[in-house]
């Protein structure tokens, strides 16, 4: 069908999502039950596709929302309950820069790409649970199961080449990534999809936690002031923590679904927590743990929520003599010895500093300590930071670190700020690194019990405030303005 009204093409959308998610649901439970199916159970995603003649270039400020060029764009599609404003903003922006006249319309419709049976479980169907295991293996032969060949990341990595004849991509993700992607938020960071917030702040230390926890749990017995709007947490209206445990502003109605939470046995892998806004542009805020590998794995994921901006808060070995412990250290550049990107992102392609993210932070940091001018540089370094995947460093021999480090000019190291700023570049995802210096390995000062408890009673909490304060900063600048043409490459796909 086609569509020169965005909010009729997202419902035609939903209708057939629902239609066919409806369909596998009913057919699973049957299979469940012990029905036996004689023929194979098949329904896919809806696509949306535009098709443009022209050369002439869009008229728009916005670096996404228009296609590169002449030709058909596709894209599959899912959970539109989910990304609902979403859809409606994208194909708003496609059919206000090539719409015209009625002269360009959505066409939208069912894909050939099927729904894998797992991706189609409500939030909190187990039902494949209660199966044996002979019973779950001859779901092969009924059902969908996921394809990783149809989930790659070669449009983000700008690798991948459109076949002869076939469509070209309409989105960074296809409908079966996204829905991968989904499902391992939930393994990963024991909350739903739906909680994240449009910010996101990464730590590796459960310290920083520990500290939003309590600041989340104290605006939750606040009163929204005059009904709720930007400034003093005042635009906060719950808090969640894993398994999805929900807890309202007070004054503020309980929701359907907040009775649904309970505490998990244990805190998941990465485990997030939710300062929730209305619009979406709250806080999200992740313990990433110690190392690459989880930063990677992390940011692979919550891209596909489309976020606003990620921020990295944490611990690094400061490298210059001049620093102090508890000095921070605003990235400007990377050197990235972390090598869990370098099948996707070559290590000839640099990581710029995106200025309105520097501006942010650096200003918080100002806001939050109190400090201007040379006090301001005192306590806070802009310079190059260094993150690898080997946690011992110090140890190899000649002093092959150092001489590398010194030549790079890096002023701090790390095991994850690289990586997260580079998938942050790679797809598409403003982002920005703010560390604070809590031992001077080179220089003779390791961190030691006592030393450390102080260390973390003294800068935890200011540094968090601080992080905080940048996504204020962020949210009141504009999103329009976050999203630039910095990160997009020649060719890109119209969503953002």
């Amino acid at each position: 069908m086609l569509f020169d009204d965005a909010v009729a093409a997202y419902e035609q959308v939903r209708a057939i999502y629902d239609a066919n998610i409806d369909y596998l649901r009913e057919s699973m439970r049957r299979f469940v039950a012990g029905e036996e199916f004689t023929e194979h159970v098949r329904a896919c995603y809806p696509f949306v596709r535009i098709h443009t003649d022209t050369v002439a270039r869009a008229d728009s400020r916005l670096s996404f929302g228009f296609v590169a060029g002449p030709g058909t764009y596709e894209t599959t599609l899912t959970r539109p309950d989910l990304f609902a404003s979403y859809y409606q903003q994208q194909f708003k922006l496609l059919l206000k820069n090539h719409g015209g006249s009625g002269q360009v319309q959505l066409e939208v419709g069912v894909s050939a790409q099927p729904i894998p049976i797992h991706f189609s479980f409500a939030e909190h169907d187990h039902i494949e649970g209660n199966m044996s295991a002979e019973r779950r293996l001859l779901m092969r032969d009924v059902f969908d199961l996921p394809n990783l060949a149809a989930m790659d990341d070669g449009i983000a990595n700008g690798t991948y080449e459109t076949p002869p004849g076939e469509a070209q991509p309409l989105s960074l993700f296809t409908a079966p990534r996204v829905d991968y992607s989904l499902q391992r938020l939930r393994h990963y960071t024991g909350t739903a999809p739906l909680h994240f917030q449009k910010f996101v702040l990464f730590t590796n230390y459960q310290f920083y936690m520990d500290e939003f926890i309590k600041l989340g749990q104290q605006l939750m017995t606040q009163p929204l002031a005059n009904g709720g709007g930007d400034g003093g947490g005042d635009e906060y209206i719950a808090f969640v923590e894993p398994g999805n445990l929900v807890t309202r502003r007070a004054g503020c109605a309980a929701q359907a679904g907040d009775a649904l939470g309970a505490a998990p046995p244990r805190l998941p892998q990465m485990p997030a927590y939710h300062l929730i806004r209305a619009d979406g542009s709250g806080i999200s805020m992740v313990n990433i743990g110690v190392g690459p590998a989880n930063a990677k794995t992390i940011t692979d994921h919550i891209a596909v929520l489309r976020p606003h901006a990620w921020l990295m808060l944490g611990h690094c070995a400061g490298l210059r003599n001049t620093q102090q412990l508890g000095d921070y250290v605003l990235a400007h550049g990377y050197v990235r010895e972390d090598h869990v990107l370098d099948e996707d992102l070559p290590l000839w392609v640099p990581i710029p500093p995106l200025a309105e993210v520097q501006v942010a932070i650096e200003a918080a940091v100002a806001d939050v300590t109190q400090l201007t001018g040379h006090d301001l540089k005192r306590v806070m370094r802009t310079g190059t930071v260094a993150s690898t995947d080997n946690r011992n460093w110090e140890l190899l021999p000649q002093r092959t670190p150092e001489r590398r480090f010194s030549q790079s000019r890096a002023v701090a190291l790390d095991m994850e700020s690289a990586t997260i700023a580079a998938n942050g570049f790679r797809f598409r995802v403003p982002y920005g690194t703010l560390l604070c210096v809590s031992d001077k390995p080179m220089h003779g000062e390791i961190k030691l019990p006592g030393m450390a408890n102080q260390f973390y009673r003294d800068r935890v909490d200011q540094h968090l405030r601080i992080g905080i304060r940048a996504v204020e900063l962020l949210r009141e600048l504009g999103v329009d303005k976050l999203h630039s043409r910095k990160l997009r490459s020649f060719a890109e796909v119209a969503f953002q």
